[in-house]
């Protein structure tokens, strides 16, 4: 299984267990209750929009999308082989 299947699977389990959680509060009363329903259905709906829109984005520009990773890789692990660096030289 691949990254990509993982995170999609990962993604669906969580959506699921939202959608779980609006089904078993549908009987609580509560204006808390209510808008904290409310608020996690905008937010499921919020991320499935953004996801599609990631991966649109994604697969109309494939090579921008993977410059801009390797680019995002190359500065963080700079970052961070600095960082170890340092720990090492300073002996912690």
């Amino acid at each position: 299984m691949n990254k990509h299947t993982t995170h999609s699977n990962d993604l669906s389990t969580l959506a699921e267990d939202a959608r779980d959680l609006l089904a078993a509060t549908v009987d609580v009363a509560g204006d808390k209750v209510g808008e904290a329903r409310k608020r996690l259905a905008a937010a499921l709906e919020s991320a499935k929009s953004q996801a599609r829109a990631t991966d649109k984005a994604i697969h109309e520009n494939p090579y921008k999308a993977v410059a801009i990773a390797a680019g995002a890789g190359f500065v963080i692990g700079y970052f961070l082989a600095g960082r170890c660096y340092k720990k090492v030289e300073s002996g912690k």
